[in-house]
């Protein structure tokens, strides 16, 4: 089944939900990325939320950005989602190895470290609008809910999972986001915190078929929770050569001038994808042309 997700109203829409499996997407990050288990963990997780949040928005050009930087081994996790489930990301050291988690599980925390979580959404306006808040334990799920509290001042739960095979392929991705709506009675809260007390794990959820649905029943299912999209998510770059030659263009003439003076062809690889796009000398000088008219 390809991935999807869903997005939700429960206790008579004092609650808003969504829920996501995406085990596809997860293993192409990881096979796009040649991801070490933890650094394949850590970026399925950021997936996950990115597709989620990103259906947060309404816009069809509207773009979420999600930044780990912290000081951590993996370097840094860079996540961008559109509002139609489409999204791509990648971590700055792809190869790191650590010792499992004191709870033997892969460390993402220990892989991340401590820093700063940013969340820019670029709806269109004349300023993206940006939050920022300190990464309090690189387990990216704990994060963003801390992120939804402090900056958003939307109390919210997120539970993210990425259960990986012994041949470091992906077995299991999903995860949830929960949030309580500022007219929410205290009874609604309290269902939900004794719900969340008897969940063990996002992947224990998705393990024998769970579905999103599935999921949010086990959450909300006492809420009556009504489910009112059901749409796809996937891991899609949406680069081109297109947009790499402005990138080139943007750098500046010094710059393509002392690539020109090479004499060797450039090839420039995407952050996101690894798809790489190659530049002849001759091409070059018609960018450094572009870029001399723009200066």
């Amino acid at each position: 089944m390809s991935d999807y997700m869903v997005r939700a109203t429960a206790a008579e829409e004092h609650i808003r939900a969504f829920a996501a499996t995406t085990r596809e997407m997860a293993e192409e990050g990881r096979r796009v990325h040649n991801l070490s288990p933890v650094a394949a963990a850590a970026l399925g997780r950021a997936l996950t939320a990115g597709g989620m949040m990103g259906a947060m928005m309404k816009g069809e050009k509207d773009v979420l950005t999600i930044t780990f930087d912290g000081d951590g081994p993996i370097g840094g996790i860079t996540v961008t989602a559109r509002s139609d489930g489409d999204v791509k990301g990648y971590v700055k050291n792809p190869d790191v190895m650590l010792p499992p988690s004191p709870q033997g599980k892969l460390d993402v925390g220990g892989a991340v470290g401590h820093g700063t979580l940013r969340v820019i959404r670029d709806i269109g306006l004349k300023d993206p609008y940006i939050g920022e808040v300190e990464i309090q334990t690189g387990e990216i799920a704990d994060d963003l809910t801390y992120y939804f509290a402090s900056s958003e001042q939307t109390p919210s739960v997120v539970g993210l999972g990425v259960l990986m095979n012994h041949d470091n392929t992906v077995r299991e991705a999903g995860g949830f986001i929960i949030q309580l709506m500022p007219d929410a009675p205290p009874e609604c809260i309290d269902r939900l915190e004794a719900k969340m007390k008897g969940i063990k794990s996002v992947t224990d959820l998705l393990k024998n078929g769970g579905t999103p649905e599935s999921i949010l029943q086990e959450i909300l299912g006492d809420q009556e929770p009504v489910i009112h999209e059901k749409m796809p998510v996937r891991f899609c770059c949406d680069c081109s050569r297109e947009r790499v030659t402005k990138a080139l263009i943007a750098i500046g003439k010094k710059e393509l001038d002392s690539m020109i003076a090479d004499g060797k062809e450039v090839t420039l690889s995407c952050g996101f994808c690894e798809k790489k796009y190659s530049f002849s000398i001759d091409e070059l000088k018609e960018i450094e042309k572009a870029a001399s008219l723009k200066k």
